[in-house]
This record gives C-alpha cells, sequence and structure tokens, in this order.
C-alpha cells in the first residue's frame, strides 16, 4: 500500500483474485519477516498510520530519489480514537510514523530484490512504464507490442484501479496479459507484482512490460524489481511536469514525450520540456514518439530490443560463469571423488 497517502489496503485483485496480504508466505518461495503496522486509510479522508499526529508543523515523506520533503497537515495531533497506547502520542507521532514508512519501503525493497533476482536468472527484460492518466501508455504499448511480438517473447502487466480494459487491449494482440486492479491504491508495489508475475509466468528471455497505475507521485518511490523506469510525458500536459514531480523523472532512465503528431495544435514547448527534465535528471534519455503515426519508434523499438539482448547477454555470462567455477571446484576434488 502507498506509505505517502496511506491508500489501497486490501483492494487490491491480481486477475481478478484478492491479493494476500504481505506475509510470510512469498511468492517466489522466499518469506520475509511479518510487515510492521500498515497504513490505513481514515473515515475522513485523511492519510492515517493507526493513529493522527499530524500537527500544523507539518509531516515528512519520502518520495523516493527525491529525498525527504515536508508537508504541511493542519490536523489536530490527537490519537486516533480507541487508541490511547503510550508509545502513540502525539509527541513521538512523528518518528513513529516515520518508522512506519522506512518499514514498508524497506519490505517492498526486499520483495523488488526477489523479482530482480528472478527476472535476471531468467533473462528478463522488465520496465516499469510510469505516467499521469490519458498520457497514452496503453496505445504506445499496443503498437510496440504489434511490431514486436513476432521478434520477441512479450507478456505485460497491467495496473489500474478498476477495470480490465487495458489488460484486454493487451491481450486482443495476442500477447498475454495480466491485470492488477488496486482499488483505491494509486500505484502498483513489488509483492502485488510479484504475484501477478507468479501467475503470468513470463518466458526465458522475454520483454515484460509493467504499466504502472496512472500517477506521477507514489510510483517513483517504489521499485518494483525492473531494469528501468521509463516515464512517458504526453504533449497535452504542460512542460514543467518534470519539475512538479521531479521524484519520478529522477528515477526514470528514459523519458517518452509521446504524442508529438498534436503539436502543430499546442503551445507545446518541446525544448522547454526537455531541459526542465534534465535539470532534475541529467542522464535522463529522451524519445519522441507517436503511438497514433508511429514517428519517433523505431529508436524506441530499437532501445527495447537492445535492452532484451543485453539483459540475454548478462543471463548467459552469468551461466558461463558458474559452469567454470563448477569445473574449477571439480579440479580440486581428489581423484577419487571425482570418478
Amino acid at each position: 500500500m502507498c506509505t505517502t497517502c496511506g491508500c489501497g489496503a486490501g483492494e487490491t485483485r491480481v486477475d481478478g483474485k484478492t491479493l494476500p496480504e504481505q506475509d510470510d508466505v512469498q511468492h517466489g518461495g522466499r518469506g520475509h519477516a511479518p510487515p510492521r503496522q500498515a497504513a490505513q486509510h481514515g473515515r475522513s479522508g485523511q492519510s492515517t498510520m493507526n493513529y493522527t499526529a499530524l500537527g500544523d508543523a507539518g509531516i515528512d515523506h519520502h518520495h523516493g530519489p527525491g529525498g525527504w520533503h515536508r508537508h504541511a497537515h493542519p490536523h489536530p495531533a490527537v490519537p486516533a480514537a480507541g487508541d490511547r497506547s503510550p508509545d502513540l502520542l502525539p509527541s513521538t507521532g512523528r518518528s513513529r510514523m516515520l518508522q512506519i514508512e522506512r518499514d514498508i519501503l524497506a519490505r517492498n525493497d526486499r520483495h523488488a530484490a526477489d523479482n530482480r533476482r528472478r527476472f535476471e536468472e531468467q533473462g528478463i527484460f522488465a520496465l516499469n512504464l510510469v505516467s499521469s492518466p490519458g498520457s497514452g501508455k496503453t496505445s504506445l504499448l499496443c503498437r510496440s507490442i504489434e511490431a514486436l511480438k513476432e521478434k520477441l517473447s512479450l507478456a505485460v502487466i497491467e495496473g489500474d484501479q478498476q477495470t480490465s480494459h487495458d489488460a484486454d487491449r493487451i491481450r486482443a494482440t495476442g500477447v498475454p496479459a495480466l491485470q492488477i486492479n488496486t482499488g483505491k491504491g494509486c500505484h502498483l508495489d513489488a509483492h502485488m507484482v510479484g504475484h501477478a508475475v507468479h501467475e503470468l509466468s513470463p518466458a526465458d528471455d522475454s520483454l515484460l512490460l509493467i504499466e504502472n497505475v496512472g500517477n506521477l507521485v507514489c510510483p517513483a518511490a517504489f521499485d518494483l524489481g525492473e531494469a528501468h523506469k521509463v516515464v512517458i510525458l504526453s504533449v497535452t500536459e504542460g512542460e514543467d511536469k518534470p519539475l512538479k514531480y521531479s521524484a519520478m523523472f529522477h528515477a526514470a532512465s528514459l523519458m517518452l514525450l509521446n504524442k508529438i503528431d498534436l503539436l502543430p495544435y499546442l503551445s507545446f514547448d518541446v525544448d522547454l520540456a526537455i531541459a526542465y527534465a534534465r535539470r532534475v535528471n541529467p542522464a535522463l534519455q529522451v524519445m519522441q514518439v507517436s503511438a497514433t503515426t508511429g514517428a519517433g519508434f523505431d529508436q524506441w523499438l530499437a532501445w527495447l530490443s537492445a535492452g532484451c539482448a543485453e539483459r540475454r547477454q548478462q543471463k548467459e555470462a552469468t551461466i558461463a560463469a558458474l559452469r567454470r567455477r563448477i569445473v574449477e571446484l571439480e579440479a580440486q576434488l581428489p581423484v577419487a571423488v571425482r570418478g
């Protein structure tokens, strides 16, 4: 669930089935310690951690690589109704909330490490596609799949709060897709993705495309085990999106500037948008594309193919190194044992 806003507790569904809470049963067979107290959504709409300690001084939140930021929350610092334990008094609320947030993020990172290990072992090139709602992610995926499905093995994980419309669109291309519905949740996390990967069982040496929930805030803080975050910015949005949502653009490896076919009808400044993005992340790679016309897709498809080839080579190099090590160890055994 989201550590920033406390959304989505107990509402996630993977391909229509309720996702189990994050417990000691791990999708990859590896267990983790039980989580600390998780965030819950208050009836009044504000985020709570089983208590309210959000005074006028504000509270610190972590937003991924962008670091810690303070947000003002002008709510009275009082324990939640029915909760009067001494360690939840207002004087300790902030440090307790920060500890809970760190625990949740650390737990997510452990699940992400399991996902990443699986992707590396299978040679899967996994990408986390993030953007605002309506940027054209699904259209971009459909066009990419049509261009690559005869050359690469592909699978897609779709993240939305409700409906399976996007997964249905992907399945119509002939590529397997699995829908994660997060309910009130505003992002995917590594636990959800791990269960989805277990259900989907992507092939070795394949391309796995993860379309995150439309949101430029919370997905920045959650590693899914992906090789790269790819942020999609539409020209129908403002040029200053990279500055307003800097953590997301800082966390991304590639920015796709989509819907460039609409530029003649808009006042969007492409150079300024790219400059803002690189002010946040100087190493950010940028490609200009149109999911409608296919403009710029040659470069994007080449980037995907190169990523898949590199991941396969890494897997093969790891296997070769292990084989060499086995031969070295066998050579050190007594002759009688080797025989």
